[in-house]
């Protein structure tokens, strides 16, 4: 299934994406894609129902007809940083032997097309492409054998970073380069879980203005998956409907020679293979 979000900011309503392309509301099935919905059990039920019998909204979804994140009441947003090899290479920084584990607040969160906001003062907002990982069933200290039972499925996210406010401010905040408004676009949907085979195996890329800064491929992820799930509910609680974006493959602002990084009225666009598109315009905040 191809779970998503519609509808204005902040009133969005639960609906999947159906074999045509359109969308189908799900709001008399579900209140919205989010906690209870997305447990194993949950997504049974919605597994069960015929698209053609729900209703059809009007719109080209990503034209005409606006998506929110695809994952509602998100109740953590963890990131892994420098988990790619050749990324870690362009950042000037080694091969991390555990994993890079940062946050973004909540407020970050938008839909895939939502402007993106450069923060007043900034001059170094960068972008990232990466893999993001829902959470369906919870647990603390979970195997890494069993850690894939726990994914709900899989999304884009665009880990949109002020690399200033990242490495130089404070003695290097990650947290406070990478959890401004509107920095963390998700979705257009949620890819379940029996849909991606192979997570590992999943190309990625972005462009700026038509220009390809990223094309990578989650092969070259220094950490799958699986053991970053594993590891995470090491030392947190993971519950339905988190969030995890698995880090970035080179290609980003910080890594060209010389640095470039995002201004007002540029337009990113990126996506993941099977996982769809977002694309963004930059406004001043």
């Amino acid at each position: 299934m191809k779970l998503l979000r519609f509808g204005p900011k902040g009133a969005e309503k639960p609906g999947l994406l159906d074999a045509s392309g359109r969308v189908r509301d799900l709001s008399s099935h579900v209140e919205d894609i989010a906690g209870e919905a997305l447990t194993p059990e949950g997504l049974k039920r919605l597994a069960a129902i015929d698209p053609d019998s729900l209703p059809l909204v009007e719109g080209v979804p990503q034209q005409d007809l606006r998506l929110g994140a695809c994952v509602g009441r998100i109740g953590k947003f963890v990131c892994i940083g420098l988990n790619y090899a050749d990324h870690a290479a362009e950042s000037g920084l080694p091969i991390p032997k555990e994993p890079v584990v940062f946050n973004k607040w909540t407020s970050a969160i938008v839909g895939p097309d939502d402007d993106v906001e450069i923060p007043r003062g900034s001059v170094k907002t960068d972008w990232e492409v990466e893999l993001g990982v829902v959470i369906g069933r919870g647990g603390r200290y979970i195997p890494e054998d069993r850690a894939m039972d726990h994914v709900a499925g899989y999304c884009v996210i665009n880990d949109v970073s002020e690399r200033e406010y990242q490495i130089e401010r404070g003695g290097g905040q990650w947290d406070k380069g990478k959890g401004c408004d509107t920095f963390g676009p998700t979705g257009p949907w949620l890819v379940t879980a029996d849909e991606v085979p192979d997570p590992q195996n999943l190309r990625l890329w972005l462009d700026v203005d038509g220009k390809r800064y990223q094309d990578g491929s989650t092969q070259t992820m220094i950490f799958t998956v699986r053991q970053i799930v594993s590891y995470l509910s090491q030392f947190m609680s993971l519950q339905p409907g988190d969030v995890i974006s698995t880090g970035t493959p080179p290609g980003v602002g910080l890594g060209q020679n010389p640095p470039v990084y995002l201004t007002a009225g540029q337009e990113m666009r990126l996506g993941i293979e099977g996982l769809g598109e977002q694309r963004q315009r930059t406004v001043s905040a």
